[in-house]
């Protein structure tokens, strides 16, 4: 169950009309830093990634699907997550704690600041140069607007 200030962090995103990525962010970061705290781990940086990102469907965000190269057990898991998130019903105990056990045996290491890092500039790389200067066009637009508004 995410906590109640991501909870409260991701329904602000959604009233400031931020993107459903956005909103999604904020249960990203509570996942880094559970792994972060030794809470459980996580294999891979994508890994603690995903986790959020499942959280956040199961939390009612409205996240697109995975892309059509993702496995099918991925997009299979997401479609769950997303149905979860729709209906309110608690989670069977069993399957969570079964996760937990799983999740304390992995490693701690994959959410340092340099695995981070890695990954978004490996993520960065597979985008074309054209959305890269999209999104970096719209991020001086939105802290333009901060910047006026404050």
């Amino acid at each position: 169950m995410p906590e109640k200030a991501t909870l409260k962090k991701a329904r602000a995103d959604k009233r400031a009309g931020k993107a459903p990525t956005t909103q999604a962010g904020e249960f990203v970061h509570e996942e880094i830093e559970h792994v972060r705290e030794g809470k459980h781990g996580a294999r891979s940086t994508k890994q603690a990634i995903a986790i959020g990102l499942s959280k956040a469907r199961r939390a009612g965000v409205k996240l697109p699907p995975p892309p059509s190269s993702a496995k099918e057990s991925t997009r299979r898991s997401a479609a769950s997550a997303s149905r979860a998130g729709s209906r309110k019903r608690p989670i069977s105990a069993k399957r969570s704690r079964a996760m937990s056990r799983r999740l304390k045996r992995e490693r701690h290491d994959t959410v340092s600041t340099k695995a981070l890092s890695r990954q978004a500039t490996s993520a960065a790389r597979r985008r074309s140069a054209a959305a890269r200067k999209r999104s970096a066009q719209k991020a001086v637009r939105t802290r333009r607007r901060r910047a006026s508004a404050s």
